[in-house]
């Protein structure tokens, strides 16, 4: 006799639940698209008991006659494929058939529907995937599900649910990314009789999204094709990456209008944000996928989460580059608002207060006393940049008073203000605070700017770019220095020595594991030879995990340029602010370091105003 049987259609369907439906969030997610397919253009979700009690949706969609309710409750029943070259290019949400046969096998399914050109509705009443009553009904035109006592008849599955809190984030997150994947229809969310979410169909994509996130500030645009052709097509909205959203946001990824979670798309995100995105941050915002259905497979997954492509590695380069294409686009509209000419700035009224002429001096207002001569001199945590001893003598405009050469040896109390008129950058220099900060006066207000991620950033980019094309200055030693290395170190300079010597160093062999180095790049001069060789060589293995070569190559030239850059607690001459300024704002790339933390930050005028109760 054989063993081999034909499992009964009621088996068959309990199975296929188990697949689709893992939460009661699948639920929602299956039917949520059936109605979007349906052409449904108001969506209303009620849950009641964390949705193990109660799922309603409400639709007012294209409806079905009694033919088509009766048939959705076969198995792979759908209108969505006919043959099999409907498989190769899916443009509908969902199309297998399966989610309303198996839904209705583990719970009490109620189907109201009424067609567009009927009079009158058909329901449809299942009691765990048995048809128990059908008949004709007055209701309004579309569909309402309803799905009671989910996971009745298999007690083991409800164990597996997590708490009732739990499982409404869930369905919270799947209307959410549905509400963002069709703006064009209004959405409603229901708990417990309690409306948690309404997304009205008036609203634009970025106030849809900015509601979502509970973010009010300005999004940056995404928008990229492929040259001379429509499609592949990204769009969306990133959220800038040194603003804090609240809650566990994260990024939304649609493939043609789907909700997905894929690995490739998410690394392509990061690895745009790359340089933006400080480590241990996650990007926020929509990121929305347009490709020719024939090039995604999205029957690859039974809850259809996950997508594969025909082209993985075009796809995530695309995004790649879209991302960067953004981000390039916003430094050129964030370096707009920060460093603007004072000629534009100013218009019929100056935003700068002019120095007095020599004949009204102004009286300094003192900030922080000078040291006392018992004391070592200290500088001050908040001061004018000061001048060494050194410094050439600044010549200052002729209606300002000269100014010394030098600071006195007797040290005069701080002024708040630079008497110097904005520069080519458009900003007034106010002062330099823990030998760390820039104070600076624009239009707008005040701006912050962090010395050495500035000047990391900067010298990062010029770093890149001489790396790129076999450029970067070297200086040689006097007196050569030799290291010795571990196993491990010898095996990266074999591995990476083409790498390193386009980095600017040269380096030869002593035997056994000594090196000799005889020359570094010309920014890292002013440390020591080995101290910094070494480094590079950790950054080499640290970053080498997991990483393509273009990336570990970014993170060491990012070493490098930390390394070179001007420190925290050092004090800077004007000239060498003035010239700082001057970078940031012919620089194509500025706002973040290349670890990603940020540059600068503005404090708009009305906000101090606020702060001291002026408004």
């Amino acid at each position: 006799m054989s063993k081999i049987r034909v499992l009964p259609e009621q088996l068959a369907n309990r199975i296929a639940a188990g697949e689709v439906v893992e939460r009661p969030a699948s639920v929602v997610k299956e039917l949520i698209e059936n109605s979007l397919d349906a052409g449904a253009s108001r969506i209303e979700v009620e849950i009641e008991g964390g949705g193990t009690r109660l799922i309603r949706i409400i639709d007012n969609g294209e409806g079905m006659d009694e033919d088509d309710v009766l048939l959705c409750l076969e198995r792979h029943g759908t209108s969505k494929i006919i043959a099999d070259a409907d498989l190769e290019a899916i443009s509908s949400l969902g199309f297998r058939g399966e989610a309303i046969p198996s839904i209705s096998s583990v719970s009490r399914m109620t189907i109201t529907s009424r067609h567009q050109s009927a009079e009158l509705g058909t329901i449809a009443i299942l009691n765990y995937g048995k048809l128990y009553k059908v008949h004709e009904t007055g209701c309004t035109k579309g569909t309402i599900i309803e799905i009671r006592n989910l996971f009745g008849n298999t007690p083991a599955r409800r164990k597996f649910l997590r708490t009732k809190r739990t499982e409404l984030s869930h369905i919270a997150e799947i209307v959410k990314n549905y509400g963002l994947a069709a703006p064009e229809t209004s959405f409603t969310l229901r708990i417990d009789g309690k409306q948690t979410l309404m997304l009205d169909a008036n609203q634009s994509l970025e106030q849809r999204l900015g509601s979502i996130l509970h973010y009010s500030g300005e999004f940056i645009p995404v928008e990229y094709s492929e040259p001379g052709s429509s499609l592949p097509r990204l769009s969306g909205y990133l959220v800038p990456p040194d603003q804090p959203i609240k809650g566990s946001a994260r990024i939304k990824i649609l493939v043609n209008g789907r909700s997905v979670k894929d690995r490739m798309l998410t690394h392509g995100v990061a690895e745009g944000l790359r340089g933006f995105l400080m480590k241990g941050h996650n990007p926020a915002g929509l990121l929305h996928l347009h490709l020719d259905p024939a090039e995604v497979d999205v029957n690859v997954h039974p809850t259809k989460q996950e997508v594969r492509f025909r082209r993985s590695r075009d796809i995530h380069q695309l995004i790649v580059q879209a991302i960067r294409q953004g981000m390039q686009e916003y430094q050129q509209t964030i370096k707009n608002s920060f460093f603007t000419p004072p000629a534009v700035q100013s218009g019929t009224t100056s935003a700068y207060r002019e120095p007095l002429p020599p004949s009204h001096p102004v009286q300094p207002r003192k900030i922080f006393p000078g040291p006392t001569k018992q004391e070592p001199p200290q500088q001050p945590a908040f001061s004018q940049p000061a001048q060494p001893a050194t410094a050439e003598p600044v010549v200052p405009p002729p209606s300002e008073p000269s100014r010394p050469q030098q600071r006195p040896a007797s040290p005069e109390p701080e002024t708040v203000f630079n008497s110097q008129p904005p520069q080519g950058h458009g900003l007034k220099v106010i002062g330099q605070y823990d030998n760390l900060y820039i104070f600076c006066q624009s239009a707008d207000g005040l701006i912050v700017i962090d010395q050495h991620a500035a000047h990391e950033r900067l010298l990062f980019e010029k770093l890149k770019q001489q790396f790129l094309h076999g450029t970067i200055a070297r200086q040689t030693l006097l007196f050569p220095e030799t290291v010795e290395l571990s196993v491990a170190d010898t095996q990266k300079v074999e591995q990476y020595g083409d790498e390193i010597d386009k980095m600017g160093f040269t380096i030869r062999e002593f035997g056994g594991s000594s090196y000799v180095i005889s020359a570094v790049p010309a920014l890292g001069n002013h440390l020591t030879p080995s101290e910094l060789f070494l480094d590079i060589l950790e950054q080499f293995g640290s970053s080498e995990s997991g990483k393509r070569k273009g990336s570990l190559l970014e993170d060491v030239l990012a070493s490098m340029a930390c390394k070179a850059a001007v420190k925290a607690g050092d004090a800077l001459p004007p000239e060498e602010i003035e010239a700082l300024l001057n970078n940031m704002a012919k620089a194509d790339l500025f706002s973040h370091c290349p670890h990603g933390r940020p540059v600068l930050k503005q404090f708009l005028a009305s906000d101090i105003k606020k702060w001291f109760h002026r408004t």
